[in-house]
């Protein structure tokens, strides 16, 4: 769906703003993103977990230091709003299942605010999707039926870098698929360390 290019601004401060979810979200309203209007690489995860709700600062957990190790950056690197943007699917903390694991990103948000968002953003020189909601949003219908087939073929979808979730729970998985650190993640920091280069272009355009 296309959107009339609006200020990117303005759009962040008003998802900065908003209260779509507030009587679905029993820890309060926070929405946590980061982006401006040059950056090189967009990091796309699922939602803010209850620490990062707390800090308002995006994987300020050790979820952020795996992720960090996997793409080779320091965290002066990763915050540097100039270079990394950080777009959850969803802005906001959703709170726990019966279970005790987070429940998924509201669907409110890129209801309402992706597309537009995408639309006044920079074209990004490498996308890193984290998790099968950023996959789907982001490969638009290519992403397979599983996080794991869709992370196994991560060389079908050029400039964007499906990635399963760095959290301590996909350890397993990761033990399994030795594929995952001895082929994706030197890709992985080759395509971030080329994306962050000095004089790469981050002209604006469609996604």
């Amino acid at each position: 769906m296309r959107h009339k290019r609006e200020s990117l601004s303005s759009l962040v401060a008003d998802i900065r703003a908003c209260r779509l979810c507030a009587a679905h979200l029993g820890h309060g309203v926070r929405p946590v993103l980061r982006i401006s209007p040059k950056v090189r690489l967009l990091v796309a995860g699922q939602a803010p977990g209850l620490r990062v709700h707390t800090s308002g600062v995006p994987y300020d957990d050790p979820s952020g230091e795996r992720l960090r190790a996997w793409m080779g950056v320091p965290r002066e690197v990763f915050y540097d709003e100039s270079l990394v943007a950080i777009v959850p699917m969803g802005f906001c903390f959703p709170g726990y299942d019966e279970t005790g694991s987070d429940l998924p990103p509201r669907t409110e948000c890129a209801r309402t605010w992706h597309d537009r968002l995408f639309a006044a953003a920079p074209r990004f020189g490498l996308v890193l999707a984290i998790g099968a909601y950023a996959h789907r949003y982001h490969l638009q219908g290519r992403a397979k039926k599983t996080v794991g087939e869709t992370v196994r073929a991560w060389r079908d979808y050029g400039r964007i870098i499906p990635l399963p979730h760095p959290s301590w729970r996909n350890n397993g998985w990761l033990r399994k698929n030795p594929w995952f650190e001895s082929e994706l993640v030197p890709h992985l920091r080759r395509s971030v360390s080329s994306a962050l280069s000095p004089g790469r272009s981050s002209s604006r355009s469609s996604r």
